[in-house]
């Protein structure tokens, strides 16, 4: 099997982990101690995937719980999924990080990440064909960025070659927990771009927007707002899961999504969104869900993707007796009305998956993710707060009495500007310079090769693509 291994760190990457492990089990047919009670051999075709099997009938998740202050470890194991979990996977200090980014990075975290690598290791070596690992976090404390970030690295420098997939919960416009949420959003991202294979970009501010307008709860909690998170993290892997018609799994999406190395920062959307008095009044047909989905209200960060344009997407149906020809119609329709939205040097660049099998208690449900260029509206937001207090070098004595040395922020300062550059650049580009570079004469080729400049480096990779894709 494809195995998946599972990370959650810090308070609000464990809270989302939690639900997520809540809403997959119940898919299985497997109840809080782990005893499999399902009704259909597709709930245990691929159950390997997530969970090792220990005994018969009896699942373990293939979970790995870290923390850097015990409170959080405790409430797990106190809670109805407490038992699930093996007690080995639960790694945690007792200090905490303090909200500081290089406690979780280079203090705290570095006393920690020895026993957490081997728990890894453990799990890895009980895996046959170990397709990756996702990892839930926040940037804005000290915990999910810090700590999150340096086993990131880790991974990544001891397994280059798998995947890693990042649900990352942003700092919001709305609703600010903490003051250095800037420093520790910034430096999280820089560890981001180099080393993340795909990163779904997740905030508060915008749950709480589709819980209060769309699903009509008055007094949204954190309860509600990770179960939205769950249904996104299922969607995603569905098919790896359970059978469909047409497949796909975390690399699939990655070759598919992710045009330039640096440029894996994705918009996510479910649907049906509906509230409990609507539910009744709605057709839950293909064309509702795709345009539910396109619907920049439903998207799960606070940026709209009217105001950039869409490189790529992906889009997961699942559901019985779903006809992929609805589907590929219903994309082509969308894709249609709104073509102004995507770029137009990569031709079909919405990837469709169908799996047979519906969510509890949905017949039909649709997942999207999308990479777009808007999304530079958030990270030039974190640029500009990050300014704003580095001038002035607020707040920074608290990282360097960690170890930390100015030119880190420097670094982490740059990288993402360069970032938002990238987008731009991507935004802006043609399929007259696309074609012009990919079949002009030798000499305009090679002029373009000795340009060291960013106008030439934004000529050559849409041509690239454009022949890539085409």
């Amino acid at each position: 099997m494809r195995e998946i291994i599972h990370l959650q760190v810090g308070q609000c990457g464990n809270q989302i982990g939690g639900s997520f492990w809540e809403t997959i089990s119940a898919e299985h047919g497997i109840d809080s101690r782990g005893a499999y009670h399902g009704s259909s051999d597709y709930q245990r075709e691929r159950l390997d995937v997530y969970y090792n099997e220990v005994d018969k009938e009896k699942y373990v998740p293939r979970a790995i719980l870290v923390d850097l202050e015990p409170g959080t470890m405790n409430a797990i194991k106190s809670s109805s999924t407490g038992s699930l979990f093996k007690p080995d996977n639960f790694v945690f200090g007792q200090s905490g990080a303090g909200n500081n980014w290089a406690k979780g990075h280079y203090t705290e975290g570095a006393e920690l990440i020895d026993q957490i690598l081997d728990v890894v290791r453990r799990e890895m070596e009980s895996c046959d064909c170990p397709q990756g690992f996702q990892i839930c976090h926040s940037l804005g404390g000290g915990t999910g960025s810090g700590l999150g970030t340096l086993l990131l690295s880790k991974i990544k420098e001891e397994w280059p070659d798998r995947l890693i997939s990042t649900y990352s919960v942003l700092p919001s416009p709305k609703v600010t927990d903490t003051v250095v949420e800037p420093y520790n959003a910034t430096l999280s991202l820089h560890q981001l771009i180099e080393n993340a294979d795909s990163v779904c970009c997740i905030d508060n501010g915008a749950l709480f927007d589709i819980c209060k307008r769309t699903l009509k709860l008055p007094n949204p909690d954190y309860v509600n707002l990770n179960a939205l998170v769950s249904n996104v993290m299922s969607g995603v892997t569905c098919s790896l899961r359970f059978p469909g018609q047409l497949n796909t799994d975390l690399r699939k999406l990655t070759v598919n999504l992710v045009p330039f190395p640096r440029l894996h920062f994705f918009l996510v959307a479910t649907a049906p969104i509906v509230s409990r008095d609507s539910a009744a009044y709605v057709n839950h047909n293909i064309m509702e869900l795709a345009t539910q989905m396109f619907d920049p209200t439903n998207m799960m960060a606070a940026c709209d993707p009217r105001k950039g344009k869409y490189l790529a997407a992906a889009a997961v149906f699942r559901g019985r007796n779903i006809s992929t020809q609805d589907v590929d119609n219903q994309m082509h329709l969308l894709q249609s009305k709104n073509s102004t939205n995507f770029v137009e040097w990569i031709p079909n660049n919405i990837k469709t998956s169908v799996c047979d099998v519906a969510p509890s208690g949905l017949p039909v449900s649709g997942t999207f993710i999308a990479n777009t260029t808007s999304i530079k509206g958030l990270f030039q937001r974190y640029a500009t707060q990050f300014n704003q207090m580095y001038r002035r070098k607020a707040f920074v004595h608290w990282y360097l009495s960690e170890g930390m040395e100015e030119i880190e922020f420097t670094e982490a300062d740059s990288n993402l500007r360069d970032l938002l550059m990238e987008y731009q650049q991507y935004e802006d580009a043609t399929i007259d310079e696309a074609v012009g570079v990919a079949g002009g004469d030798d000499g305009e080729e090679d002029d373009d090769m000795g340009k060291e400049g960013e106008a030439g480096e934004g000529k050559r990779a849409p041509s690239f693509l454009f022949f890539l894709w085409g």
